[in-house]
């Protein structure tokens, strides 16, 4: 099971607490992580990634293992420790303003 942490806002939306757990195939990567995510919490879908390209939300970054994932290809394969479920992959709402 992949641990998942979502920021506030998306945690309301799904009415889940900090974490979540999907099952992922092998292998675990970014994109089977938020289809597992969307396909188990159908109203996050279109939050995390544009509905239509897949392309990650603007205001939305991935991390795992303490580094940002976010602007990696959506097919590489995320660190062994978040396949194995001993660190969560972490949606995290970016911050905006001025």
């Amino acid at each position: 099971m992949i641990r998942v942490i979502l920021p506030p806002h998306l945690r309301a939306l799904a009415h889940v607490g900090r974490e979540v757990r999907v099952e992922v195939p092998p292998p675990v990567t970014q994109r089977g992580v938020l289809d597992a995510v969307e396909q188990q919490y159908p109203m996050l879908l279109g939050t995390m990634r544009d509905r239509r390209t897949g392309a990650r939300r603007p205001l939305v970054r991935f991390f795992a293992c303490e580094e940002d994932l976010s602007n990696d290809p959506p097919d590489d394969p995320l660190p062994d420790r978040v396949a194995k479920g001993e660190e969560p992959f972490m949606v995290v709402g970016a911050m905006a303003g001025g």
